[in-house]
């Protein structure tokens, strides 16, 4: 046996007898290297062994820790029969619409929403920006500012656009009310009543309440973990008058998953071949736990059909409801919606975020705020694996903090959220995003918050899933 060999099998076997328990981290590079009286190489070559065998896994900077034992739902290929690929009209029930309210009440355990964890976000820099900026600027604060935002914003948010792939100019975004004010302009600009949006199933039901409003159908295209099925998507394009695509390619929202780069560029090109427009919200792309942020659709767009949506909301306020969207070749009729609907999106918080992307360290913080995403969400998925139901799977996720639950068949996940919800628990049974007949022993769990009495309340997810079961 070699030396490397040698080590790797003796930390292995440490796994295997419950010394390092999943989820748990083991010695780093360097502390193994003292510890056994090897060489750095020797270690990393034995590591290297682990990872390929799924003993161990590398989280970026934060070392190595030991696999969970689920499996991850959105890796198994998505089976779909493409003749039953359909448009629907979207008719969201009472129950639907109750589960969408209570999984936002600030009361409960909020696993159940897609909120981003306050604690972790610059609080008290942003609101002292916002004071000062607002005395900075005494008139421009409280005057309307022009309909695609403020300069000094759009200037910071296009020299951004590099890290997704893009090269935007300051005059290519219109500065929203957050993410879903930019995709609802986008909708609005390229679809009208009684046209066929196609969109990733498992969808996100804020997309379909927009949909609903705006009286369009749904095409529900079988997603995985390399995002939508774009075979079944091809067929359906080439069997119904789809008129747009709403994708979430970086860290779906509700399945976490990570569209792979040539899979976009099909994606674009697919619909670029039938001039269809792409809708991308892009939300969770900064959130990537790697040291490298995915590239958008946008990036591989040479038609001006990708209409570019993102927000601050998920990595420095919600409540500021400062988003952008870049529509390409939309963007006259795209402004002249926004400006029909409320003029321009409020400038004290614009001046805000400007002033922090200039100035407050946006990227020190997004790598502080990637770290503690990637730690708690793995902490999440480590809870799912000892309190649930054996046969549980769980997405693991490479940026983002959702993570999409799939239990045995024939569970009632709906249930699940009722008892839930009697505990003080806030979690989203997977019947609210579709409106098929799918996802019912499934669920979304939100895990961008880590406490003991997080871990208390999956614990107690976990004991109630039996007793389901």
């Amino acid at each position: 046996m070699l030396l490397y060999e040698e080590v790797a099998d003796r930390i292995g076997g440490m796994i295997k007898n419950g010394t390092y328990r999943a989820g748990e981290r083991i010695p780093s590079i360097r502390a193994l290297s003292r510890q056994m009286r090897v060489s750095v190489n020797t270690v990393m070559e034995s590591y290297a062994r682990l990872e390929n065998l799924g003993m161990i896994e590398a989280r970026p900077q934060s070392g190595y820790y030991v696999c969970s034992n689920l499996t991850d739902p959105a890796r198994r290929s998505a089976v779909e029969r493409v003749g039953d690929i359909a448009p629907n009209p979207v008719i969201l029930g009472d129950v639907a619409l109750e589960v969408m309210r209570n999984i936002a009440n600030p009361a409960l355990v909020p696993l159940g929403g897609g909120i981003p964890n306050s604690d972790l976000l610059p609080v008290d820099r942003l609101n002292r920006m916002l004071a000062s900026e607002s005395r900075r600027f005494r008139l421009q604060s409280i005057s309307y500012p022009p309909h695609q935002g403020h300069k000094r914003l759009r200037t910071q948010i296009a020299r951004r656009s590099l890290n997704s792939g893009c090269s935007l100019a300051p005059d290519d975004i219109v500065i929203t009310s957050g993410c879903v004010e930019a995709m609802n302009l986008a909708l609005q600009a390229v679809c009208r009543p009684g046209d066929t949006v196609a969109i990733g199933s498992p969808v996100y039901p804020t997309f379909l309440k927009s949909i609903q409003w705006m009286g369009l159908k749904v095409l529900e295209i079988p997603s995985s973990g390399s995002g939508m099925n774009l075979e079944v998507l091809d067929y359906a394009i080439r069997h119904n008058p789809v008129s747009a695509c709403i994708t979430i390619a970086n860290f779906n929202n509700p399945l976490g998953s990570l569209m792979p780069d040539d899979r976009k560029r099909e994606l674009v090109t697919l619909l670029a071949k039938h001039d269809i427009p792409l809708i991308e919200d892009d939300v969770y792309g900064d959130l990537a736990y790697g040291p490298v942020r995915p590239p958008s659709t946008k990036a591989f767009d040479e038609k001006g059909l990708v209409l570019y949506c993102c927000s601050f909301s998920k990595t420095l306020a919600p409540g500021y409801r400062v988003g952008w969207i870049a529509p390409g070749r939309f963007m006259e009729k795209v402004a002249q919606l926004k400006t029909l609907f409320n003029i321009a999106t409020a400038s004290p918080t614009q001046l805000a975020v400007a002033e922090f992307l200039t100035n407050g360290g946006y990227d020190h913080h997004l790598r502080t705020l990637r770290r503690a995403y990637a730690r708690q969400t793995a902490l999440a998925r480590e809870a799912v694996s000892r309190y649930f139901p054996p046969g549980t799977r769980v997405s693991r996720p490479e940026g983002g903090y959702i993570l999409w639950v799939e239990m045995s068949e024939g569970f009632d996940a709906f249930g699940l959220y009722e008892a839930a919800l009697r505990e003080g628990i806030g979690i989203a049974p997977g019947s609210i995003f579709t409106l098929g007949d799918k996802y019912k022993n499934c669920l979304r769990l939100n895990a961008a918050f880590w406490s003991e009495r997080v871990e208390e309340a999956l614990e107690t997810l976990g004991c109630l899933a039996e007793k389901i079961a």
